[in-house]
């Protein structure tokens, strides 16, 4: 299992909007409205193996409503 984090940037007024349509999405398992440039965070679980740029392109980005996005990968998590 992959862990990433997507940063959003949405469209002025929208970002309500996206985060309903984005906690649909199956592998999203939490988002958080953000402050600084981008206006929510989601954490994703991917299957091993799949192509994280193109879930990003083909699921993320096509939310009605996402501006930009910045993924980061997680390596590791410490408990």
């Amino acid at each position: 299992m992959q862990t990433i984090f997507i940063q959003v940037k949405c469209e002025l007024g929208r970002a309500y909007g996206v985060a309903d349509e984005a906690v649909d999405i199956e592998q999203v398992s939490e988002v958080h409205s953000i402050s600084g440039q981008y206006d929510l965070m989601l954490k994703c679980f991917l299957e091993d193996g799949q192509d994280i740029g193109q879930f990003v392109v083909d699921t993320i980005q096509k939310v009605p409503g996402v501006k930009d996005t910045f993924t980061l990968i997680a390596f590791k998590a410490f408990s």
